[in-house]
């Protein structure tokens, strides 16, 4: 066993599946640039204070933070997601509003590693911030849908909810307590423990001896002002104008606690382990005014990499692209010949690939079909002699001698067509 390999809750992604993660991520973006979303790149670890604003109740907090105190004698934190950073980055930029961004990258927590969830883990989301408009959620939502119907799931179904403003959700959570304090011996002891810290928390539960509390528990639709009520059903129309099919989940409170109104979480059908949210989001309209900024409304979603491939993978969609080669150089003149014909195919937009340390004619198209190459260049020293080089196509086409000078565009112009 090697000396030194991943920690835990880590590991490598290695070729082809790293193709498919930036595919992946290259997917996403065209979706959601073609609504106006623009990257933004954050860092990876902040001030601990701005992560802490998540929620003192939540287990991110809690119990999954990678903080430590770095050698300058700041308190910083790896971050457990993304959304913290953008708001921080909002209040100390000032752009103009709206303010719509994109973002993709590892997040950090420190959790029980498990089949599509690790302590390293990847997500791409959107964030917008300046905006408190339904039809603005309605977007927000629809560009996550229509990702995932980018990639070719069609077994994801869509869940909202509204957790109200302010004051609907502190009535909520004071009538939650009051209920499940109610049945805490009915409870089990994790939920027990959950509802002394956040009331909300003990409706995500999924254990059988919770099951039936939960459901007799209240409804956050019973809570709603009138204007919360309004904003939700404004949702539910424009979802319905655009064809969106969607449930209404009034147990779904997502993970942290700056959620208020809407909030949505996409589930795969197709997974049959516990954990089948692959993505979700809602609105936070006081977080930025907690990380010290004028009260600006916001809503934004992130979907993980890791759970979403593995719907990919039960349906059968989104596979890793096709790294075959387009061209390959046959050199067994010594190299040279391949060095600049390699280089000058590359540069004309062609993967382009060779062998080096002198090796046989036998053995370099040995390599060539490996490549799943389209086209061979063959170099000979006949062929060099005489300013030209060997066309071969690797589908048993007929092969055709070119001068050296038109070799890049009939190269260019056979894998065009091939393709």
């Amino acid at each position: 066993m090697p000396e030194f390999q991943t920690t835990p809750g880590t590991r490598d992604i290695l070729p082809p599946d790293a193709a498919r993660w930036r595919a992946f991520v290259d997917s996403f973006a065209r979706v959601v640039e073609s609504a106006g979303y623009s990257q933004i790149i954050l860092p990876m670890f902040e001030d601990l204070g701005v992560f802490q604003r998540l929620g003192d109740a939540t287990d991110v907090v809690t119990k999954e933070m990678y903080d430590f105190v770095d050698k300058g004698g700041r308190h910083i934190a790896l971050r457990p997601e993304q959304t913290a950073g953008v708001c921080r980055a909002y209040v100390q930029h000032h752009p103009v509003v709206p303010w719509k961004v994109w973002y993709a990258g590892p997040n950090f927590r420190y959790e029980k590693a498990q089949q599509g969830r690790y302590r390293q883990f990847d997500q791409v989301g959107i964030e917008v911030l300046g905006v408190d408009d339904p039809q603005l959620d309605v977007e927000v939502i629809a560009l996550a849908h229509d990702f995932y119907r980018s990639i070719g799931l069609k077994n994801v179904e869509l869940h909202i909810n509204s957790l109200g403003d302010t004051g609907d959700r502190a009535r909520y959570v004071e009538a939650l307590a009051s209920y499940f304090h109610a049945h805490e011996t009915e409870l089990s002891e994790e939920s027990r423990i959950t509802l002394a810290r956040n009331p909300l928390r003990v409706l995500d539960s999924k254990r059988s001896e919770d099951t039936d509390v939960i459901a007799q528990a209240p409804s956050i639709s019973e809570f709603f002002s009138p204007e919360a009520a309004q904003h939700f059903d404004s949702v539910q129309e424009g979802l319905a104008l655009l064809g969106i099919d969607f449930v209404v989940n009034d147990r779904l409170v997502r993970g942290l606690d700056y959620y208020r109104s809407t909030t949505f979480e996409l589930v795969s059908t197709a997974l049959e382990s516990a954990q089948t949210a692959v993505g979700g989001g809602g609105r936070y309209d006081g977080l930025v005014e907690d990380l010290g900024g004028d009260p600006t409304p916001g809503i934004g979603f992130a979907i993980g990499l890791d759970r979403t491939l593995l719907a990919c993978d039960a349906e059968g969609v989104f596979p890793a692209p096709d790294q075959g080669a387009d061209v390959f150089v046959v050199d067994t003149t010594g190299g040279r010949a391949a060095l600049r014909m390699a280089s000058a195919l590359r540069a004309a937009g062609l993967r382009a690939e060779r062998t080096y340390g002198a090796k046989s004619m036998k053995s370099q198209m040995k390599t060539a079909n490996k490549s799943r190459a389209l086209v061979a260049v063959i170099i000979g020293e006949d062929e060099l002699a005489r300013g030209v080089a060997t066309v071969r196509p690797m589908d048993g086409g007929e092969q055709s001698e070119y001068s050296l000078d038109a070799v890049v565009a009939t190269v260019v112009d056979i894998v065009k067509k091939a393709k």
